[in-house]
């Protein structure tokens, strides 16, 4: 004979040790009647459903866990995790690695011995800085002193101009009358235009120098370590003219930062001052925006160290040559890995004949384009000869912030990575270079790093 099966009692129990309520059946008994055990099991899904639902609401964390009881509970902060990852920018993970040369010594210098260091991990910008990049940078700052000209109101909050009225001065037919401070000088115009005097897009940089604040004596002002520079923004695009001698290189001038057609290529011309700057008002404009949707702010933008440079460059890599491993400087099909001088008076044989897109060529195992050739780098090292020596083994750095009336040995800053005129030697992760703070070149970009946790949400 078959019988059906329903259940006859059910109750909750409360266990008064664990402050928790469980679900108690009875036996079951045969029954006949199938309508009953239909009716009854919906009965029990339901008294199971209230169950459950009382005990997820005692397992969870009660929302009044930060209320004042006396007890040591911390304080609530905004979640970096909701800051999105920086667009651009590839994470480098922190790691150990032989800084210095790889092969030997050819000049004998000594300038640059092999030796271990650590590095905290960092995001770093996939490819140099390019044109359309550094462009909102210069525009940023024109906005800023047209919108003082015109006396566009700010926003008392965030201190900004309102977008759409700046917009609409660009369109407005008398611009030129409301921004004359920044325009040329009637005997500096070229057939009577009208133009924007490059020597009048100033950035007011502000940072703190914590390296001097970390020595501070009891009850200096802060005022003392904050570092205020007035910084001329745009390149100085007569470097193709000036670095080479005898030379025809007007036509790349003229259009290299204007026309749309170089516009991800990596920008030139800068000095390692506007490359400071660039940094610093990245950061800013990260931090603005950030703080006008209640997020936590983010620590500043840089340029890398030589030995976060060298490290990143490496790829993972330690004892290599070059970003894509040794010793050759081509494939095995024979096509150059870079953009540089492949031979005497050789320059178009790599695929280009001065610089090249910013994400030409294959990245390196980090996922970072050119970091040899196309354009050397700065870094924010002071260059010694001896630095190797004495610098930390735990994120090595030696900086100094040279002041106009420093002597000119006291501005050499590393720059590294090789350029599309230099040979191969330069391309070598280990090669170490320097050249003046205050110097712009036609073969010198920058890239950024920033500190942030590995972890963040999506774009």
């Amino acid at each position: 004979m078959n019988f059906d099966f329903h259940i006859i009692n059910s109750r909750i129990v409360t266990d008064s040790k664990r402050n928790n309520h469980v679900f108690s059946l009875d036996l079951p008994i045969p029954v006949r009647n199938k309508k009953i055990m239909k009716n009854q099991l919906l009965s029990l899904l339901t008294i199971a459903s209230i169950a459950v639902l009382a005990v997820s609401c005692k397992s969870g964390k009660s929302s009044k866990t930060m209320a004042y009881n006396g007890q040591l509970k911390g304080v609530a902060y905004t979640n970096p995790a909701m800051n999105t990852k920086p667009y651009g920018m590839v994470y480098i993970p922190q790691g150990t690695f032989h800084m210095g040369p790889s092969d030997e010594d050819i000049n004998f210098s000594f300038t640059s011995r092999n030796r271990s260091v650590s590095i905290n991990g960092f995001w770093m910008d996939a490819t140099e800085i390019t044109n359309s990049e550094y462009k909102q940078f210069v525009n940023w700052v024109r906005d800023s002193i047209a919108g003082e000209l015109a006396q566009i109101p700010r926003d008392p909050k965030t201190g900004s101009f309102d977008q759409k009225k700046l917009q609409a001065l660009w369109k407005d037919k008398n611009v030129y009358e409301k921004i004359n401070g920044m325009i040329m000088a009637p005997d500096d115009r070229l057939n009577g235009r009208m133009e924007i005097d490059p020597d009048k897009l100033i950035y007011k940089e502000e940072y703190i120098d914590y390296k001097a604040a970390a020595y501070r004596k009891p009850n200096e002002p802060r005022s003392k370590f904050i570092i205020r520079n007035n910084v001329k923004v745009y390149p100085d695009t007569l470097v193709w003219v000036r670095d080479f001698s005898y030379s025809f290189n007007e036509p790349i001038a003229h259009r290299y930062f204007s026309h749309p057609a170089f516009q991800h290529y990596p920008v030139v011309g800068v000095n390692w001052k506007q490359a400071s700057a660039f940094c610093t008002w990245r950061g800013r404009f990260l931090n603005d925006f950030l703080e006008s949707k209640k997020k936590m702010t983010e620590s500043s933008y840089r340029l890398p160290t030589e030995s976060e440079w060298e490290y990143a460059a490496r790829g993972g890599r330690s004892q290599s040559m070059f970003p894509w491993g040794n010793p050759y400087l081509r494939n095995r099909k024979g096509c150059l890995l870079a953009n540089f001088k492949p031979g005497r008076g050789n320059y178009p044989e790599d695929g280009g004949f001065y610089t090249v897109r910013a994400d030409a060529y294959w990245p390196n195992d980090f996922g970072l384009y050119c970091m040899a050739g196309n354009v050397a780098e700065w870094t924010s090292s002071y260059y010694y000869e001896g630095a190797y020596n004495f610098t930390h083994d735990l994120n090595p750095d030696l900086r100094y912030n040279a002041k106009d009336s420093d002597p000119p040995r006291m501005k050499r800053k590393v720059t590294r990575g090789g350029s599309w005129k230099d040979v191969g030697y330069y391309l070598q992760t280990s090669s170490r270079n320097y050249e003046y703070q205050d110097t712009s070149k036609s073969y010198i970009g920058f890239r950024c790093v920033i500190d942030l946790s590995p972890t963040l949400g999506r774009r």
